[in-house]
């Protein structure tokens, strides 16, 4: 089953987009912020990540910048409702630091679901892209 890093710092957000990506047959694992994905990263396989742009500690751009460091070809999500400024801006931001998809919240699970499948395929792939 495909596993996926799930970034988010809103707890109820996290866990209903989980239960969504969950339904559609994929693995999900939680990571608060941006440390705690990248070590979650680090220490498991993934074959996509999907993070917040806002977040404390270490913000979605930098957490893209750490995973493009680890995996050049990592499938990447950047989601975002703009907490200080315009979700566009951080967005924008994240597509240039090299995530594979920008989408803005308030975000439809069936959409983040859609994007998930046009990145990896559907979730009787097995293949991890991390050795980690």
């Amino acid at each position: 089953m495909p596993r996926i890093l799930l970034i988010d710092d809103d707890q109820l957000l996290r866990t209903a987009l989980r239960l969504s990506i969950e339904k559609s047959g994929y693995e999900v694992v939680e990571a608060g912020d941006g440390r705690e994905g990248l070590a979650a990263y680090r220490a498991g396989r993934f074959e996509l990540v999907v993070t917040d742009m806002v977040m404390p500690g270490m913000e979605g751009v930098e957490t893209i910048g750490e995973l493009r460091k680890l995996d050049p070809r990592l499938p990447i999500i950047a989601i975002s409702g703009g907490g200080r400024g315009a979700a566009g801006d951080y967005l924008s931001y994240a597509k240039i630091f090299g995530a594979s998809i920008m989408l803005e919240k308030p975000l439809e699970p069936e959409l983040l679901c859609a994007a998930i499948v046009k990145l990896i395929g559907p979730p009787d792939r097995t293949a991890p892209t991390n050795g980690g």
